[in-house]
């Protein structure tokens, strides 16, 4: 006798799968959104916390309000020649202190490099790393020359981490350097990001 059952076609478990690889495209999608701004608010929110949690305030978010303008008041004030003055003989006491010296430098200085008056992270640069390499690095100027060190046609170079904040100092000859015509944190943000970042297209210079 003749089977007369049906036969499987095969398409409700093509269907099957075809949904199943659009729900989980769907689920990274929806991470590759959703990851930086649920860690940026966690950060924002545990940085709030922590600031209110310092002056002991009831009201969210009240405490870190009042602690930037306490710090932009403190810079309003010492921008003052009494005030700077004040500021000059601190500074000069904390160098003078052994142990804190070291510490206290590091820390003024790096942030002097971000956001001081004097930064340093304003030279982008790509460094060829070896001699029989095309590998290259990209890094920013920091000191122009090292003549202090006896190394008057060294300059020094500070290589970020990817997704880290950290990152390398390093001594080239200035003929393995080359300057980058694009924005600092442009090239900030790729290194730190890994590469993944874009960096915005830059004009060439016009022709004369």
């Amino acid at each position: 006798m003749a089977d007369l059952s049906p036969r499987p076609t095969g398409r409700p478990v093509s269907r099957t799968r075809s949904a199943g690889r659009r729900l989980v495209g769907y689920f990274f999608r929806g991470l590759v959104f959703l990851t930086p701004v649920a860690i940026t608010l966690y950060v924002v929110v545990l940085v709030l916390r922590t600031v209110d949690g310092w002056l002991g305030l009831p009201v969210p978010g009240a405490g870190f309000v009042i602690t930037v303008a306490l710090v932009t008041l403190f810079g309003f004030l010492a921008s003052g020649f009494i005030t700077r003055s004040l500021v000059a003989a601190l500074d000069d006491v904390m160098e003078r202190l052994p142990f804190v010296r070291l510490i206290y430098s590091s820390i003024r200085d790096f942030v002097n490099a971000f956001v001081g008056e004097k930064r340093r992270f304003d030279k982008p640069v790509v460094v060829k790393l070896f001699d029989n390499s095309s590998a290259h690095a990209l890094g920013f100027v920091t000191q122009e020359s090292l003549e202090q060190l006896g190394l008057a046609e060294w300059i020094s170079v500070y290589m970020p981490h990817s997704y880290n904040f950290s990152g390398q100092m390093y001594v080239f000859p200035r003929d393995s350097v080359r300057r980058l015509d694009a924005s600092s944190s442009d090239v900030m943000a790729f290194v730190v990001s890994g590469g993944v970042t874009e960096v915005p297209q830059v004009d060439p210079p016009p022709r004369s």
